[in-house]
């Protein structure tokens, strides 16, 4: 799918849910190197404060991130999602002394609706690390978290 099939129909709402998954550059598995994923969760954090949005589940994984974000009123989704991945990128560059692209151009996101479970959601999110076989058990896996679990 084109990154312009990705935006047909995007739309930010404030204080709307989203569920996002963005991907790495060749899907290379640069988040097994704990240094990099820490500079991503640092990120994600600033992410929240200078975007106004809370990330209600996450989980980074080797070549990719999922979450469920709730936007604020400041920001629109794409300006969240940018700033992240612009933000991660600077700094896993800066500390690689590289000038590299770490993620895909584009993003997936689906607005969820009011009626759906957002524990169920926050468990599929949370899973991952065990469906891939990662690890057995998610509290061996650092790089996650929810307001949910």
């Amino acid at each position: 799918m084109s990154w312009n099939d990705l935006r047909k129909g995007r739309v930010s709402e404030p204080q709307r849910e989203y569920f996002i998954t963005f991907v790495c550059k060749n899907r290379d598995s640069i988040f097994t190197q704990h240094n990099l994923a820490n500079i991503f969760c640092q990120a994600l954090l600033l992410n929240e404060i200078e975007c106004d949005c809370k990330w209600l589940t996450w989980v980074l994984m080797p070549d990719h991130f999922h979450g469920q974000l709730q936007l604020g009123d400041k920001c629109t989704l794409s300006q969240v999602i940018k700033h992240l991945k612009g933000l991660s990128a600077r700094n896993i560059n800066l500390c690689c002394n590289r000038k590299s692209q770490i993620w895909q151009q584009s993003y997936f996101d689906r607005a969820l609706r009011q009626t759906e479970d957002r524990k169920q959601i926050a468990r599929y999110i949370v899973a991952n690390p065990l469906r891939k076989n990662i690890v057995t058990s998610i509290g061996h896996y650092p790089y996650w978290n929810s307001v949910y679990l």
